[in-house]
């Protein structure tokens, strides 16, 4: 009954698209409702309305705006409406008839506090009464707010890009280039061999592993190193003493890996076959299917939603009296901008010559992969630094996964070259190592998140989502082919 149901709902918007933004509002905001989410079946009926939106053409930003406004007007009346009955959440129709989901959430909500705003979004039994019980225990408004807007935000991606993609692919004719599953096999397999190798020697390089100790007592023999390690060395109680060797060696085999592959990329021809091959893999592999998330992924990297981020961090961290840690956002914000504008300049790397308004700058190195690298590894480098070492892979791993799509959205619009990428990859890395190397010595007490860090972070995904909803026409013509 409710397959065909859904079968005639998705058949009336198929003839009349007009209404789909309207039935993407309603869907999620009666999925996000209180109680009501877990009777409907809004994850099916999103599903099978962004597929429609897909197939028809509706812009994506258009459909995550609609998807998330959705989400967020169904968290707010929910929170609104805990608010109104505060502790009669037992005995009000229809909440009464689940006592123990109600119970379910008001643990979750008590163990997990604000975050349970956004960890209860993904999770599918609790999803719907967590806006409801923060309103119960009266949560603050504007607390609330910021924690159900950034949530919202990641929400509407992972709920619609799934039937969005299906509904475009149904759309176009995918005709995946030569060797397809094979090129991703081998390049998915040698990026966790990648990973692998980093862990690996990072834990060996942490206070406590075995090159650590060597290096330790060696630097201990001579009075100049000696000193050096004794300045960089962290002055916080709990970590009293540790140096920051993975990050100086981060920095400097960077820089060095870096030099000797910008030498090969644009001083010799040894790398060119595997550029142009590269190139022609990403060219067969251009279709409208995947044009939309490659275009969010790279106006994701652009240069005023980077910054902003730097800017906005390092106005947070000054509030707050961490002056040494928005210096050292800020300097590594500067000298990732300068040493592109001076590489990109100095070497003059054409870029290829694919789409209708290239960038005007030089191609090595990718500026938008250097940015999103020192963002997302700084981020995860003073995230990890408040953790164990043994379990600091964990931010490092998760964290760096938007490295990965802006990378290659530069690679599959044709405006960079394989080895501007890597450079780009090199630079940041190199950056953010010595950056942390430096900060070492003023670390003295954590940085945690407050109120005032995530309106921060609110605010910067409210810019950022308006700038791509703004930039994306122009981006659209922009990158289209030649």
């Amino acid at each position: 009954m409710s397959s065909a149901w859904l079968t005639e709902l998705s058949s009336w918007l198929g003839s009349h698209p007009g209404w789909l933004a309207t039935a993407l509002f309603a869907t999620a905001f009666v999925e996000s409702l209180a109680i009501a989410g877990i009777i409907v079946p809004g994850v099916a009926i999103l599903f099978a309305v962004a597929a429609l939106a897909g197939q028809t053409g509706m812009p994506l930003p258009e459909a995550l705006f609609w998807a998330g406004l959705g989400a967020i007007t169904g968290d707010s009346v929910s929170f609104a409406l805990g608010r109104l009955l505060n502790d009669r959440l037992d005995s009000v129709w229809p909440l009464s008839r689940y006592p123990v989901l109600i119970a379910k959430g008001q643990r979750f909500f008590q163990t997990h506090g604000g975050k349970s705003v956004v960890i209860g979004r993904f999770i599918g039994p609790i999803r719907p009464v967590i806006p409801l019980i923060a309103g119960a225990l009266w949560m603050p408004w504007r607390r609330f707010l910021a924690f159900n807007i950034a949530s919202a935000i990641g929400w509407a991606p992972a709920y619609i890009l799934p039937g969005f993609l299906v509904g475009s692919a149904l759309a176009s004719e995918i005709r995946p280039p030569a060797h397809f599953y094979p090129v991703v096999g081998v390049s998915l397999a040698a990026l966790v061999l990648v990973y692998l190798l980093l862990f690996r020697f990072q834990l060996g390089l942490g206070d406590g592993g075995r090159v650590y100790t060597w290096v330790q007592r060696w630097m201990a023999k001579y009075d100049a190193t000696h000193r050096f390690w004794r300045l960089y060395s962290n002055s916080r109680p709990s970590r009293d003493g540790e140096f920051p060797l993975a990050s100086f060696m981060l920095a400097l085999g960077s820089a060095g890996l870096l030099l000797f592959w910008g030498q090969l990329a644009t001083q010799t021809h040894l790398l060119e076959p595997f550029n142009l091959l590269a190139q022609q893999w990403f060219e067969q592999l251009r279709q409208p299917l995947l044009d939309g998330p490659a275009l969010f992924f790279t106006l994701l990297g652009d240069p005023p939603v980077l910054i902003t981020a730097a800017g906005l961090a390092t106005l947070v961290l000054s509030f707050r009296g961490y002056y040494a840690a928005a210096a050292h956002m800020l300097v590594a914000a500067a000298l990732t901008v300068l040493l592109v504008w001076l590489l990109k300049a100095g070497l003059a790397v054409p870029r290829p010559d694919e789409v209708v308004q290239p960038p005007s700058s030089g191609a090595f190195p990718s500026g938008h992969t250097a940015g999103i690298t020192v963002f997302v590894t700084l981020l995860a480098s003073f995230i990890a630094g408040e953790t164990h070492n043994r379990k600091r892979w964990q931010a490092y791993v998760i964290l760096s996964l938007p490295l990965l799509p802006v990378a290659i959205s530069r690679l599959y619009l044709g405006v960079h070259w394989f080895t501007d990428i890597i450079g780009g990859i090199l630079l940041g890395l190199a950056i953010t190592g010595g950056i942390r190397a430096s900060y070492s010595r003023f670390d003295r007490i954590p940085v945690a998140p407050d109120p005032v860090t995530l309106a921060a972070t609110v605010l910067w995904l409210m810019f950022t989502a308006n700038y791509i909803y703004s930039t994306w026409p122009e981006a659209v013509a922009s990158y289209r082919l030649l």
